[in-house]
C-alpha cells in the first residue's frame, strides 16, 4: 500500500508500506478521505514534537474508511461498512492519536472493537462531510463543556474548522446568536453562508460590531458584549485579551486552540465577574455522538466548509494550501 512517512519540517515521503495481517479480533480499513489538520500543517511548517507527529511517524489522523476486512472475532462489523476510526483508541496506542495512518491507503485497527476503535457512520453522510467527524468532535466538545442554554449567546475566535464546529453545536444544543471572528474574510463568508454573524477584527471593531449583533449585556465597568459564551479556537492571545476587555458577568472562557507560551491575567476582575476560564482538549466518545447527530440532521450544509479536495500524490500541494486561511478551510485528500 501506498503511505505518506513525516520526516520533519518540510519532508514527507511517499513510501510503498506493507500491510499487516489481519487477525482474528482486527479490521483492515481503507481510506476514502482524509482531512488535513492544524497539527499536520504545524508539523509541516515548524516541526511535530508539540503535536506528538515524530519524525518516522505514519501521520494523518482525520478520515473516514471502509472496512476491506474483518477477523472472525469481531462484533457488530462486517467488510463493506463505512466508519470512523477513534484516533484516540484504534491502534491501540493513545500515543499515537496524530499518527494512525489518515494519510496512507489501508490502515490495520488492532483489538478492534466498535464504539470504541470505531463508529459506524450513517448511510444519509456523505463520505466527504464524514471525513471532518475528528475536529467536530474536537470543536464539539469545547462547545458542550461551555454549558450553553437556550436564548443565549456565543461569540468564537477561529473559523477554521474546529471553530466553526464550536459555532455549529453551540447552535445546536440551543445558543440563539453566534458570531465567528476570524482575520480571514474568506472564512467569514462561509460562516455567513450558513448562518452566523460575523467580525473581522483587522476591519471592525469587535465591541461594536457584537453588540449590534447580539444586544447589550453588562459586567463590571458597565454595558457591554450580551455573549454568555466565548470560545478560543485560534490559539491566539488576542481571544483572553478580548474576553477580559468585554466578558460580562458570569460569562464561560473556553480554550481548544493551542497556545505554546503562558498567559497572565488579573485575578481581580475574574472574580467580581465571576468568570469561568477552562482548557478543552481531545473529544470524547459522547462527542462522536454528538458530531453525528448534527451530521444526520442536514440542519447545516456542511459541505460548505470543505474548499479544496486534492489526490493522494499531492499530499504536499495539500498542505501548503490548507496552510493559507486566505484561500482554504477543510482541505481534503480523496483516495
Amino acid at each position: 500500500m501506498k503511505g505518506f512517512i513525516y520526516n520533519g519540517p518540510k519532508n514527507i515521503e511517499p513510501r510503498e508500506l506493507e500491510l499487516p495481517a489481519c487477525g482474528d479480533n482486527d479490521i483492515i480499513i481503507r481510506n476514502l478521505y482524509a482531512g488535513i489538520c492544524g497539527s499536520d500543517i504545524t508539523a509541516w511548517k515548524q516541526g511535530g514534537e508539540s503535536m506528538r507527529i515524530y519524525p518516522g511517524s505514519e501521520f494523518g489522523h482525520e478520515m473516514v474508511s471502509v472496512v476491506t476486512e474483518a477477523g472472525k472475532n469481531v462484533e457488530g462489523i462486517q467488510k463493506g461498512d463505512r466508519v470512523y476510526p477513534y484516533p484516540l483508541f484504534c491502534k491501540g496506542d493513545t500515543s499515537r492519536s496524530s499518527t494512525v495512518g489518515g494519510f496512507s491507503e489501508y490502515v490495520h485497527i488492532p483489538d478492534c472493537r466498535l464504539n470504541h476503535s470505531v463508529y459506524k457512520v450513517d448511510d444519509c453522510i456523505l463520505d466527504k462531510v464524514a471525513a471532518m467527524l475528528e475536529p467536530f468532535t474536537v470543536g464539539g466538545r469545547a462547545a458542550v463543556l461551555s454549558n450553553p442554554q437556550p436564548g443565549q449567546n456565543a461569540i468564537v475566535f477561529g473559523a477554521g474548522v474546529i471553530g466553526m464546529a464550536a459555532a455549529i453545536t453551540l447552535k445546536h444544543l440551543g445558543c440563539d446568536r453566534v458570531m465567528l471572528v476570524n482575520r480571514s474574510t474568506y472564512r467569514l463568508e462561509i460562516a455567513r453562508e450558513l448562518g452566523f454573524d460575523t467580525c473581522s477584527p483587522v476591519r471592525q471593531d469587535l465591541k461594536e460590531t457584537a453588540m449590534a449583533a447580539l444586544g447589550t449585556g453588562y459586567g463590571i465597568m458597565g454595558p457591554t458584549i450580551n455573549a454568555d459564551i466565548y470560545v478560543d479556537a485560534t490559539g491566539s492571545d488576542d481571544a483572553l485579551a478580548a474576553f477580559c476587555r468585554y466578558g460580562k458577568l458570569n460569562a464561560i472562557f473556553t480554550i481548544v486552540g493551542l497556545h505554546h507560551h503562558p498567559l497572565s491575567i488579573d485575578p481581580l476582575p475574574l472574580t467580581y465577574s465571576s468568570w469561568r476560564i477552562q482548557g478543552s482538549g481531545g473529544y470524547t466518545p459522547e462527542s462522536v455522538q454528538t458530531a453525528l447527530e448534527i451530521m444526520r440532521s442536514g440542519a447545516f450544509d456542511l459541505e460548505k466548509l470543505i474548499t479544496q479536495e486534492y489526490s493522494h500524490e499531492q499530499l504536499e500541494e495539500a498542505i501548503e494550501k490548507a496552510a493559507v486561511s486566505s484561500e482554504s478551510l477543510k482541505v481534503l485528500i480523496k483516495y
